[in-house]
This record gives structure tokens, sequence and C-alpha cells, in this order.
């Protein structure tokens, strides 16, 4: 069984910076594409930036030049760096990655998601 947890998330003030984690636990063979998405009350969940198994990113336009993703293949874990934050990036952010298992051996990967964190931008 895999599973993902994230770390980062809280209040702060529009201008700040958060750094969001998302790590992979389990059995872990290999980890391919990864994600952030934003859950906001009333709006579909979206997409805030995605990166692939060779460090490909590429993000939202709410997010570019404001947040960098990264991610730490030795340590299964992708990391984003939000900053000048604006009320509007406010919302639940839950990290998504398509993990390869032995269950999964030579079929594919595990859609894995986390339970989502809660970030606060106040104006």
């Amino acid at each position: 069984q895999v599973y993902l947890a994230e770390s980062g998330g809280g209040l702060v003030q529009a201008g700040g910076s958060l750094r969001l984690s998302c790590k992979a636990s389990g059995i872990v063979l290999g980890i391919d594409n990864m994600a952030w998405y934003r859950q906001t009350p009333g709006k579909q969940q979206e997409l805030v930036a995605h990166i692939t198994n060779r460090g490909i990113t590429n993000y939202a336009d709410s997010a570019k030049g404001r947040f960098t993703l990264s991610r730490d293949n030795a340590k299964n874990t992708m990391y984003l760096q939000m900053n000048n934050l604006k009320p509007e990036d406010t919302g639940v952010y839950s990290c998504n990655a398509l993990i390869r298992t032995p269950q999964t051996r030579g079929i594919g990967t595990q859609d894995t998601w986390g339970h989502g964190i809660q970030v606060t931008v106040s104006s």
C-alpha cells in the first residue's frame, strides 16, 4: 500500500510565501508524473502545477511566475514553492502521483491522491 502525505499549508498574509511538500510512502518502486491540484468552494478542482519524472514542469496561468514546482526522486517527494501569494490562491491543495508499486509492476502505475491541505491567504 502506498500513500501521499502533504505538509506545509497554513495561513499567510497576501504577499507571503508557503512551501508545500508531498511525500510518497510505502513500497514505492518509482513515481511517474506528479501534480498539485486546488479546490476552492464553488469551483471545480483545478490543476495548479505538474511535473514529469524527468522534471519537466507546467503551470496554470495563475501560478506562472509565482510558483515553482520541483521534486526529489530519491526522497519520493514533491515541493511547491509559492511566493507572492494572493487571496485567490486560497483553497485545499491536493497532490497526485502516478506510483509504480509491486502490484502494478509490468502493468502501469497506481493513481494516488493525498488527503489535501488547506492554504489560506488573507488580504
